[in-house]
């Protein structure tokens, strides 16, 4: 009997300690489940333009290195080749897996509405990131993260203005970026808008160069071959397209930066050259390097905090004096 109650008591004991076990596992278990919950990483998704240029290039590098800059943060990244409808596709992948935000830094301003309006539904915000884009709600945006292209045509007038005066006699070549692009109506209008006080300023070619070297040269051979000797004022949206043309002013039999002034927007390493070099006048200076303010931006929206719509990229112009002294400062 004595042996028989002790064993009771044994058996008794072991069930009380498994049955303590068992919570202290369980507990243990959801401890765990609940770290990793609150330690999930968020997701940006971020539906780049393409790849057309080298300040895009640098653009896309900057923000692909979120996850490095902080842990917490993964990103989700697809090319959009310079078509609206590989971004929307983009957008509605990452609306499909649930990314925490949206970045989208769209190739062309308008035919957003859909898209946008699906990602409110799904209570996902959208940050646009470097070019603007027109909505009917302006619920459908969070944020915008970028240069004012606008400004940046400002800029750039004003250093033709700086060299020759309101008063001077000048015939503009123009090379726009894509048609439709945040970045060509701004830089346009903001350019044209300027040299209105100039009487004497005409723009006698103006066509798109698509932001690409290559067309940028193909369309300024074009230029030079019609109205050769009468540019005096080169005119371009961004560098790239500079870079082209500064080839195809050289193949012409003229010298760039000389017979005919030069000026561009981005700021990119091989035109700081080409201006160190005496090829081109004058950069206003366009931001890629948003990375950092991207994830600062997603971390104030996901943390409720966010208290400016429109944030700004710092930005500089520079001189051809000013050239050399700049070039090892740029990054991209």
């Amino acid at each position: 009997m004595k042996i028989k109650k002790l064993f009771g008591v044994l058996v008794a004991a072991t069930l009380v300690a498994g049955m303590f076990v068992g919570c202290g596992s369980q507990g243990g278990d959801s401890k765990t489940t609940s770290s990793n919950s609150s330690s999930k990483k968020k997701v940006i998704g971020f539906a780049q333009v393409g790849a057309e240029s080298g300040w895009r290039t640098a653009e896309t590098e900057s923000i692909k290195e979120i996850p490095k800059l902080d842990t917490n943060f993964d990103l989700k990244f697809s090319d959009g080749q310079q078509k609206q409808e590989n971004q929307i596709k983009a957008i509605r992948s990452f609306i499909a897996q649930k990314v925490d935000i949206i970045a989208l830094d769209p190739v062309v301003e308008t035919g957003w509405d859909t898209v946008l309006k699906e990602a409110k539904d799904a209570k996902i915000p959208v940050v646009i990131v470097d070019r603007n884009a027109k909505v009917s709600d302006e619920s459908l945006i969070t944020a915008f993260l970028g240069s004012d292209m606008e400004e940046e045509g400002k800029k750039a007038a004003q250093l033709v203005i700086d060299k020759f005066g309101k008063d001077a006699s000048l015939n503009i070549a123009e090379l726009q970026g894509t048609v439709g692009s945040t970045a060509m109506i701004g830089r346009q209008k903001g350019f044209n808008e300027t040299i209105k006080d100039c009487p004497n300023y005409k723009i006698i070619k103006t066509q798109t160069g698509d932001f690409t070297r290559a067309k940028g040269k193909e369309v300024m051979e074009a230029f030079l071959k019609s109205d050769g000797d009468k540019i005096n004022v080169l005119w371009s949206h961004n560098d790239d397209m500079a870079v082209g043309a500064i080839q195809a002013i050289e193949e012409y039999g003229k010298k760039p930066g000389q017979d005919i002034f030069i000026v561009s927007v981005d700021g990119i390493k091989d035109m700081f050259q080409l201006m160190a070099d005496g090829k081109s006048n004058g950069i206003v200076e366009c931001n890629p390097l948003l990375g950092p303010q991207l994830l600062e931006v997603s971390k104030q929206i996901l943390d409720g905090k966010l208290t400016d719509k429109n944030i700004k990229s710092k930005e500089g112009v520079f001189k051809q004096d000013q050239a050399k002294a700049e070039l090892p400062n740029r990054k991209y």
